[in-house]
């Protein structure tokens, strides 16, 4: 037996390979079609067998089988006699067909149907699925309407409308599920770190009995068509026991991780980044000072068209623009390979990339009255179709900015951990007049920090300094990952960093004791 699945095997492998060449990577991407390797499938159903008693019969259920990975596997790992039934839905013909004619003999019962269409019946003891990543701005309104009801149905799980296909797939196959029952998810990770994963993370907790997660390095991804960072998920269909603890692992493989970690499930309830663990020590419950206490942090601005309104200096005076509606602003971070941007007595950056952005609140007549070559150039954008873009169709005027001040501290939003500076993310000061675009973060000082920095000027650069000290850690912990070891971090999440080394740069300092304030945007914020 075990040399025919090794046939069947490659003989499945061969023919995924085909099938993938015939389907564009942007087809791919729409429907969320990534293959499981061999070599990950199997790892994932030989750990599943440890979650069996030895003669535990099997019943097999994957919803979204593709060519039969997770299937070839299970043959690859349970004796024949312990497999009862085995059952997969397969949506695309262009996989299913095919997957029907290698499995026709093998012993399994695939149904070429939507999955999320099916009627449940719970006596599967063993699911195991890489689902479909497919991302919810490819699911049309009314499927999104649908599946959020029948999953609601299913198991109580209101999904939000920003929840990918996968979640939707975990909450529809626990209907599935016999009680006691186990199941595997090969997911992406970003649902322990995202607000629409809230909900998942809620049924983990308290639906089911949470195993085990697994993510997998995001410098290692495991689909080679796909910047995804991957992790499984693996419960079991029972209530949790109290006091119950749960495996977080990282790296390596499942049977062999690189670390792996104990976590209560207490814990997790009060954690909102999930993919701390098992790198990072547990928190604190103990109120901590963060970043937001002392900044506030807003993405650059998206000018709609940086070809269009972004300039070098030579180029403004080779077509006679109006040099007094441009605002300088800072290349991007790949030009600047210092972290302290100084100025000329101008206030513009002095960098070897000069840029400015075309910023003006003037009427079209008024442009055309006291400007025309900015109108000429104006007329070129719209005959370019400009203005007809997302950003630009969206405003008063298609041309005018976001009104955004200098910001005396920059941050990178993505990064690599593996950079040769050991800091996936720099923090830049910013001693020009010049704004940035969307590739940075900015931070505004709150009316506390600007009563600091109003008795003394210098602090400003002993917070960048300390910013730049943090560990690559402290910032990871908060932001996201991507497959390729790209990480992000939004302006929620640098602002939830923890900053107790730049609350002990401010003498008296005691959080919470500020009175509420407007800001330089003019909103009101409690300083604390």
């Amino acid at each position: 037996m075990a040399n025919t699945i090794d046939i069947l095997e490659k003989q499945r492998l061969n023919i995924q390979a085909e099938l993938d060449r015939r389907k564009t990577q942007a087809e791919r991407n729409r429907l969320g079609q990534f293959a499981t390797p061999t070599v990950l499938a199997r790892d994932i159903l030989e750990y599943s067998a440890t979650l069996f008693a030895p003669e535990e019969q099997v019943h097999f259920l994957d919803p979204a089988i593709g060519t039969g990975a997770f299937y070839s596997a299970l043959l690859n790992t349970f004796p024949e006699q312990r497999i009862a039934e085995a059952i997969g839905f397969e949506i695309d013909p262009h996989y299913g067909l095919p997957a029907s004619e290698i499995w026709q003999n093998a012993g399994l019962n695939l149904k070429l149907s939507d999955f999320t269409h099916e009627e449940p019946t719970s006596r599967f003891n063993l699911i195991i699925c890489n689902p479909p990543y497919v991302r919810h701005q490819h699911l049309l309104g009314r499927d999104k309407d649908r599946l959020q009801l029948r999953t609601f149905k299913a198991n109580g799980m209101k999904l939000s409308g920003l929840a990918g296909l996968y979640c939707h797939f975990i909450g529809l196959a626990h209907a599935w599920m016999a009680e006691d029952g186990v199941a595997g998810w090969l997911i992406p990770s970003e649902f322990m770190d995202v607000n629409y994963g809230q909900i998942v993370k809620q049924y983990l907790l308290s639906r089911v009995t949470l195993l085990h997660i697994h993510r997998f390095d995001p410098s290692d991804a495991q689909f080679s068509d796909a910047l995804v960072s991957s992790s499984v998920v693996w419960f079991r269909n029972t209530p949790p026991p109290p006091g119950h603890n749960v495996t977080f692992s990282f790296g390596g493989t499942l049977s062999a991780p690189k670390i792996s970690r104990q976590i209560p499930a207490k814990v997790l309830v009060h954690e909102a980044k999930w993919t701390r663990f098992p790198l990072s020590e547990i928190r604190s419950r103990k109120v901590v000072p963060t970043i937001a206490d002392f900044f506030r942090i807003k993405r650059g601005i998206a000018t709609g068209d940086n070809g269009f309104f972004i300039f070098k200096e030579a180029d403004i005076i080779a077509r006679g623009l109006p040099m007094e509606l441009f605002r300088p602003i800072l290349p991007s971070p790949r030009y600047l390979p210092e972290d302290e941007v100084s100025a000329d007595r101008d206030g513009n950056p002095q960098v070897g990339r000069r840029l400015f952005l075309l910023d003006t609140r003037l009427s079209e007549d008024e442009i055309r009255c006291s400007f025309p070559t900015l109108w000429a150039y104006f007329e070129e954008g719209k005959a370019s179709r400009v203005h007809e873009g997302y950003i630009c169709s969206h405003r008063s005027l298609w041309y005018v900015q976001e009104n955004r001040p200098t910001a005396p501290i920059v941050c990178t939003y993505l990064g690599r951990g593996d950079a040769k500076s050991g800091r996936p993310f720099r923090f830049i000061l910013n001693n020009s007049q010049a704004i940035i675009a969307n590739v940075y973060l900015a931070m505004y000082p709150t009316p506390l920090l600007l009563r600091y920095l109003s008795r003394d000027p210098g602090l400003i650069r002993r917070i960048w300094q300390v910013l730049n000290a943090m560990t690559p850690q402290q910032l990871l912990d908060e932001g996201r990952v991507y497959g390729g070891g790209l990480h992000k971090l939004e302006p929620k999440e640098l602002a939830n960093v923890d900053a107790s080394a730049i609350a002990a740069l401010l003498p008296g300092f005691k959080r919470g004791a500020e009175l509420t304030q407007l800001d330089m945007f003019g909103h009101q914020n409690l300083a604390a």
